[in-house]
């Protein structure tokens, strides 16, 4: 049996970036010899992927990186915030954006079966080890890749991202990159719109609106006798307010309320010389629609004094 050393421990560790009590029952169990302890940890990882598969990870980070003239925005989530600041976890992250930018896929599934960076691994696979040595139930949920002008803001430690696109020729003048950020400011904030112009509102959303209206007004007694037409017309007029909270042109600018995001977009169009439009926008909040399990303290402590 060979003589394990802690040096030898040690310097497993900082390869694989796993625990010390793993590397060392690696190594005992590959009797030493550290590029068979290596694969040991890497199979053994798989089955802690697999172990860890149905916990819920809702937490974790968005994050962006713009190169060669694309885009990326990515969620990868964790189960805990404190796994997600990690410098392994924000790195893993950061290589994820690199290959999707460096091969385009289409679908996380394409994603994972890539090569990761400029690794002989796939995606899945470092995901894999990524699992084993933090601990914690990891998962690409989604990416978009965008081309093109664009800006891009992330919010605190990734818990939002946003990528704007832009069809515009002044992007190269002085004071486009502030005006951008500001725009992808404003999509960040706290009443994020849902589409660019009203044309972009489908007829379903305005149909489903204003039956909304209506019926607030028929259950007004004051509006009891009015007939529908005359509802449809009020109605009609109240639409605005709609289009305020989900166009983004409509909505007030939030660093000058006195006018709209359209007229601040005319507004430095006019002062650089072009044309500029926003053409498209895309808004990840982390966690966004996935069921975060809900601790039971009460039933904690009954478990832990014996009591349940």
């Amino acid at each position: 049996m060979a003589n394990i050393t802690a040096k030898d421990v040690a310097a497993l560790r900082a390869q694989t970036g796993l625990g010390m009590m793993d590397c060392k029952k690696a190594l005992v169990e590959a009797d030493g010899d550290v590029e068979k302890a290596v694969k040991i940890l890497r199979e053994k990882g798989l089955a802690t992927a697999e172990k860890k598969a149905g916990r819920i990870a809702a937490e974790g980070r968005v994050d962006v990186l713009t190169k060669n003239g694309y885009t990326a925005m990515v969620e990868v989530n964790s189960e805990t915030d404190f796994a997600a600041k990690s410098d392994a976890f924000k790195e893993f992250v950061t290589g994820v954006l690199e290959t999707i930018i460096a091969n385009k896929p289409a679908t996380v599934e394409e994603l994972l079966a890539l090569n990761y960076c400029d690794t002989a691994e796939t995606v899945q696979k470092t995901l894999i080890e990524k699992i084993a040595m933090i601990k914690e139930n990891l998962s690409i949920r989604r990416f978009v890749l965008v081309e093109g002008i664009t800006s891009s803001y992330i919010h605190g430690f990734g818990s939002t991202g946003v990528i704007v696109k832009f069809c515009t020729d002044v992007a190269d003048k002085d004071g486009f990159a502030e005006y951008a950020k500001n725009i992808a400011l404003q999509i960040a904030a706290g009443n994020p719109p849902q589409y660019v112009n009203i044309e972009d509102v489908p007829a379903e959303a305005v149909a489903e609106e204003k039956a909304v209206l209506i019926a607030q007004m028929k259950n007004d007694p004051k509006n009891a006798n009015k007939p529908d037409a005359i509802l449809e017309k009020i109605v009609s007029g109240r639409l605005g307010k709609f289009y305020e909270r989900v166009c983004l042109v409509e909505q007030g600018y939030v660093k000058e309320d006195s006018m709209t995001v359209g007229a601040y977009t005319k507004a430095t169009a006019k002062e650089l010389g072009g044309d500029i439009k926003i053409c498209s926008f895309v808004l990840y909040e982390k966690g966004e629609g996935i069921e975060k399990k809900e601790d039971n303290f009460a039933e904690e402590i009954a478990k832990l004094t014996g009591k349940a």
